[in-house]
C-alpha cells in the first residue's frame, strides 16, 4: 500500500432494508484503496464523497485499519457509533422517555401522541393492569388449590378437566395473557401487540355470543342435563371431594336435600338403608336443618337416620324438599340478574376493545414516510 492512499467504503450492490437514518446506512460496503492520484483524476474530491457515502474518508498512511467480523470499520472510525443510533431508532420505546428522547434527537419524525390519545392509552393500561392482577391472583389460587390437594393426597388419577381448580387456572392463564399483551402494547405503544389483544377480545366476544345463543336455544336439554348431573353426584359423593364440597354448598344455600327428595340419597351405598355402614338411613350433615347444634363446629351425625320411614321425626331433623325444584326457582328469580351481569361483562370487553381500537388508529395517523418506529 502506498504512502498516498487512502481507504474508502464503496456501496455494494445489493441492497439491505433502509436505516431510518438514511436511505444507504445499512448497505453493505467494500474497502477499496485507492491511490491520490487516481481519486482527483476521477474529479470527485473529498467534498464530493462526504455527500455520498455516509463515512469519512480515513488517511492511512502507512497503517491499515483493521476491519471486524463483518465487514465495519474498527472502533476508531465512526461507523459503529452510526450503526448504535440506528439500532436505537429502531429500538422498543418502552422505556420512560425513551420516545420523547428519539423525538428530540430528530431520529422519529412523527408527532407524538395528542392529550385525547395519550388519555385513551393510559386508560387502556391501567384498565388491564387491573385485570391482569385480578387474573394472576385467580391463577394464583388455582395453582394453590391444586398443590394443596396433592399435599393431602387427593386421587390424581382421576380425569383433570373435572377438577374446579383447574378452570381457575385455565381462565387466570388465559385473561392474564390477554389483558398484559393489551397493557403492555399501550404502554410501549406497540401496533403489534395491539392488534394480537384486539383479535383476542373479538374471539372472546365472539364465543360469549355462541354461549349465549346455545344457552336460549338448549335450555330444555340443558336443564335435562343438570338435574342428571346433580343425580349423579348424590351417587359418587364420596368419590371426588371437590364434587362432596360443591354439592354440600348447593344443599347448604338453597336448604334443600337430594334431587327431588331427600330420599334421592337411597342411591348412595354409603347412605342405602341395606348399607352395612354406620351411616346406612343416613343423610350428610348439610340436609341438615341446623347442622351446628352445639356451637361452631359442624355435627356430622345431625342425619342419622332420617331416611327411616318416620316422615315426621326426619322432617323436624333434616330438609324434605329437593334442591332441583328450588334451583329452578332459584333460576327464574334471578335471571334479570344473570342477564344483567353477561351485559356488564360484554360491554367491559367491548369498552376495552374500543379503547384499544382508537388508540391503534392515533399510533397508525402518523405518514408510512415519517413514522419510523
Amino acid at each position: 500500500m502506498s504512502n498516498s492512499s487512502r481507504l474508502y467504503f464503496f456501496p455494494q450492490a445489493s441492497p439491505t432494508p433502509p436505516c431510518p437514518l438514511g436511505p444507504s446506512l445499512l448497505r453493505p460496503y467494500s474497502l477499496v484503496d485507492v491511490p491520490d492520484s487516481e481519486w482527483r483524476l476521477s474529479g470527485r474530491g473529498p467534498t464530493n464523497a462526504s455527500s455520498e457515502f455516509p463515512f469519512p474518508l480515513q488517511d492511512t498512511g502507512n497503517q491499515e485499519q483493521p476491519l471486524t467480523r463483518n465487514g465495519w470499520p474498527a472502533a476508531n472510525s465512526p461507523g459503529p457509533a452510526l450503526w448504535k443510533d440506528c439500532k436505537e431508532a429502531w429500538g422498543c420505546g418502552c422505556c420512560p422517555g425513551a420516545k420523547h428522547r428519539a423525538r428530540r434527537e430528530g431520529r422519529v419524525s412523527c408527532l407524538p401522541l395528542s392529550l385525547g390519545s395519550s388519555c385513551i392509552k393510559y386508560l387502556t393500561f391501567l384498565s388491564n393492569f387491573l385485570f391482569s392482577l385480578l387474573a394472576l391472583l385467580a391463577l394464583a389460587a388455582g395453582l394453590w388449590g391444586l398443590a394443596v390437594k396433592r399435599s393431602v393426597g387427593s386421587d390424581w388419577d382421576g380425569p383433570l378437566p373435572t377438577d374446579p381448580m383447574l378452570v381457575l387456572v385455565l381462565g387466570g392463564l388465559v385473561v392474564s395473557v390477554v389483558s398484559l399483551s393489551g397493557c403492555l402494547g399501550a404502554l410501549c405503544e406497540n401496533s403489534c401487540l395491539l392488534r394480537c389483544y384486539c383479535g383476542a377480545v373479538l374471539s372472546c366476544l365472539a364465543l360469549e355470543a355462541l354461549a349465549g345463543a346455545l344457552v336460549v336455544a338448549l335450555w330444555s336439554p340443558l336443564q335435562d342435563s343438570l338435574k342428571y348431573t346433580l343425580q349423579v353426584a348424590i351417587v359418587h359423593y364420596w368419590d371426588d371431594p371437590d364434587l362432596h364440597f360443591l354439592l354440600d354448598q348447593v344443599q347448604l344455600g338453597l336448604q334443600c336435600c337430594g334431587v327431588a327428595s331427600y330420599q334421592d340419597w337411597q342411591q348412595n351405598l354409603s347412605f342405602n338403608c341395606s348399607s352395612p355402614g354406620v351411616q346406612a338411613c343416613g343423610l350428610p350433615a348439610s340436609c341438615c336443618i341446623n347442622p351446628q347444634e352445639e356451637g361452631a363446629s359442624v355435627n356430622t351425625q345431625c342425619g342419622f337416620g332420617a331416611l327411616h320411614p318416620d316422615l315426621s321425626a326426619a322432617g323436624q331433623a333434616v330438609h324434605l324438599q329437593g334442591c332441583w325444584p328450588v334451583l329452578q326457582e332459584w333460576l327464574r328469580g334471578h335471571m334479570q340478574t344473570i342477564g344483567g351481569c353477561a351485559i356488564t361483562v360484554v360491554m367491559i370487553q367491548g369498552t376495552e376493545l374500543l379503547l384499544a381500537t382508537c388508540l391503534l388508529r392515533a399510533l397508525n395517523s402518523c405518514p408510512k414516510g415519517n413514522r419510523r418506529h
